[in-house]
């Protein structure tokens, strides 16, 4: 706070003191309308890069609980914060998590020049953090209420309205959406024979398995217990979402996960694949992936099904 006073007292017969404040209020301005916190990273790196000439940046988010760090934007080429030329600050947003913003100069003479501005830096950081702050809190909120604590995937009610979203804006014209539901073969037995400590092992590895076969726009939820639940947004065929569904049965077999350091466990998954129809509802089409889920495991181990509509003539009517 020191430093944009100090910015404030110059201004009125500096005048570099005063554009440097017009500037770091512009700054300010623009984060008002920052709908996240990687954009307000990306808006922190645009205003550096126009007055400052930088490049390479990262945001992280520091847990001072846990003393872990957490990368929310990169830009530009790899660098360490101990690197010559790599200078870092710390945005105090009074929370446990803070915000540290570091970059690397492309040369010497840069860097002498970013420690000459180091203050004016300083303060543009110090009136922002409020922002910064409020953009923390709300994606904490968000994502308790979004995301599942144990494996970080989004839960059911996300992704369902994420899904209805994309319809709406897509005016239902999207060329299609694959709906995935996973379950691993047998869990119940991972829980009775260990702990649920070994079973959430077993869920996060999975969600690791998910998550490196899919595409950035598509969601991944987990649902109760041992289902995961995976939209597939416009992919091109049948074909590759077969592909992409036999690929995480396969890698997932393969995944070894150390019990209690002396046992590997390796567990398989079944999947249930249905495609969305526009005259169903997404609860509907999620219903029909279950139900080819539950076949599926009735076929047995790593097995993919398909959902097949129930024609009249095959149903019996039992009273």
């Amino acid at each position: 706070m020191k430093n944009i006073l100090d910015l404030i007292k110059q201004s009125a017969s500096d005048e570099r003191a005063f554009t440097a404040l017009e500037r770091i209020y512009a700054l300010n301005d623009q984060l008002q309308y920052a709908r996240s916190i990687t954009e307000s990273a990306d808006y922190i790196h645009s205003w550096l890069s126009v007055h400052f000439n930088v490049d390479n940046l990262t945001f992280s988010l520091f847990d001072i609980d846990d003393n872990t760090k957490s990368i929310v934007y990169k830009k530009g080429e790899e660098f360490y914060l101990d690197d010559e030329l790599s200078i870092f600050f710390i945005i105090n947003t009074h929370t446990n998590l803070n915000a540290i913003v570091s970059f690397n100069t492309n040369s010497k003479v840069h860097f002498e020049i970013l420690q000459r501005n180091y203050s004016v830096i300083e303060a543009a950081f110090s009136q922002i953090a409020p922002i910064i702050q409020s953009g923390i809190l709300k994606k904490n909120y968000v994502e308790s209420q979004s995301i599942d604590s144990v494996t970080n995937v989004y839960n059911r009610q996300y992704l369902t309205k994420h899904v209805k979203k994309l319809l709406s804006l897509s005016k239902n014209k999207t060329s299609s959406i694959y709906f995935l539901m996973i379950g691993i073969d047998h869990f119940k037995a991972v829980i009775d024979e260990f702990d649920y400590d070994v079973g959430d092992k077993v869920l996060i590895e999975l969600a690791k398995v998910i998550h490196g076969n899919i595409s950035e726009f598509d969601v991944v939820a987990r649902l109760t217990g041992d289902e995961f639940l995976v939209s597939l947004i416009n992919s091109a065929s049948k074909n590759e979402v077969e592909k992409t569904a036999h690929k995480i049965i396969e890698e997932f077999s393969k995944i070894e996960i150390p019990v209690h350091e002396k046992y590997i466990l390796q567990k398989t998954v079944c999947i249930g694949l249905t495609l969305y129809h526009t005259y169903e509802s997404i609860d509907d089409a999620i219903k029909n992936a279950d139900i080819a889920l539950y076949e599926a495991k009735n076929t047995g181990r790593s097995t993919l099904q398909h959902f097949t509509e129930i024609k009249e003539e095959d149903t019996i009517d039992l009273f």
